[in-house]
């Protein structure tokens, strides 16, 4: 522990060039009296740093001095690449890697380089989180997260409709809109196939290791089987299909009140524009309740052809706008 605060020390003082007891301590989290003694340990060790007194003074390295001691463990240079999730890494349990990492990365600069995080940091920030969303990591987050990193075979407790038990081969955490997903590969067994799963960690209520490693598929595509993961659950959740008619204006605001896949299924599949410029298209959509409610945002520029009953709908809620404002 106190060699890491050591190093840590040194690549504060080579990356930034002076810094007071305080500012050290701060950094390190640790006290004053705490900062002296490593620096005095520093200093017998052979590492050039020493003391400035007075206004703007503070501990610093001997001109030109540059440790060596900036290699990457591999676990900080595999969480320098969750560098830009400051969030998701805390949530994995990875920040101090990632601390470090940036730490070695910034003291291997050079001293024209060295605003480089700040400039960045000013300048892009990723929040990742939907609006609406819970707070928070899942429980087991960090379990997984070991898991996965260590190619562990595990066994999942999995709450749907049920509680299931499943041996899985965690092979990646996906954030999706605030949730993490879980990809695992699972053997077949009765009523079905090996491959790979898609599992909610906030649906796992248990992982214990079993104490054996799995060897990956290096040919897996992650952001491939993600795509079609992501495609097959939009087409599985919007089943239903139903034809309208969408004014110039409707057509370009459609994808602004229905999922991306249906936006661009209905544009695929539009006809020819009348003498007013409206066209007719299909629109896949969840159920007819869901599309009232989404489609109602165009107003007059949509007009529902099929399903009868929906086109009833909609003439009934627009007969109850028009005696409310009558």
């Amino acid at each position: 522990m106190r060699a890491s605060r050591l190093i840590s020390l040194v690549l504060l003082l080579q990356s930034r060039g002076s810094m007071t007891a305080a500012e050290l301590a701060a950094e390190l989290e640790v006290s004053e009296r705490t900062v002296y003694r490593d620096v005095e340990a520093l200093s017998a060790a052979g590492v050039p740093v020493y003391a400035e007194q007075g206004r703007g003074g503070g501990y610093r390295l001997v001109d030109g001095y540059r440790t060596r001691l900036t290699g990457l463990s591999r676990e900080e240079a595999e969480a320098l690449f969750l560098a830009g999730l400051p969030g998701p890494a805390r949530d994995m349990g990875l920040a101090d890697a990632v601390a470090a990492a940036e730490l070695k990365v910034l003291a291997a600069l050079p001293a024209t380089l060295r605003d480089a995080p700040g400039r960045a940091g000013q300048r892009f920030h990723l929040d990742a989180p939907g609006w609406f969303g819970e707070s928070g990591p899942p429980p087991l987050l960090r379990e997984l997260t070991s898991a996965v990193w260590r190619d562990q075979v595990v066994e999942l407790r999995y709450r749907r409709d049920r509680e299931v038990v499943r041996t899985v081969e965690p092979y990646a955490l996906v954030l999706k809109n605030g949730t993490w997903y879980l990809v695992a590969r699972v053997e077949g067994g009765p009523g079905r196939a090996a491959g790979h799963r898609t599992y909610r960690v906030d649906k796992i209520v248990a992982v214990r290791p079993t104490g054996a490693v799995f060897d990956r598929d290096e040919g897996f595509d992650l952001p491939g089987y993600w795509r079609e993961q992501a495609e097959s659950f939009l087409r599985s959740m919007l089943r239903e299909r139903i034809t309208v008619r969408l004014s110039p204006a409707g057509m370009r605001a459609l994808r602004h009140v229905v999922q991306p896949y249906a936006a661009r299924y209905a544009a695929e599949a539009v006809g020819e524009p009348d003498a007013d410029g409206w066209v007719t298209t299909t629109l896949p959509v969840e159920s007819p309740v869901v599309a009232l409610h989404e489609l109602l945002r165009l107003g007059a520029d949509v007009e529902v052809v099929e399903p009868a009953g929906l086109r009833e709908e909609f003439a009934s809620v627009a007969r109850r706008i028009a005696a409310l404002y009558r």
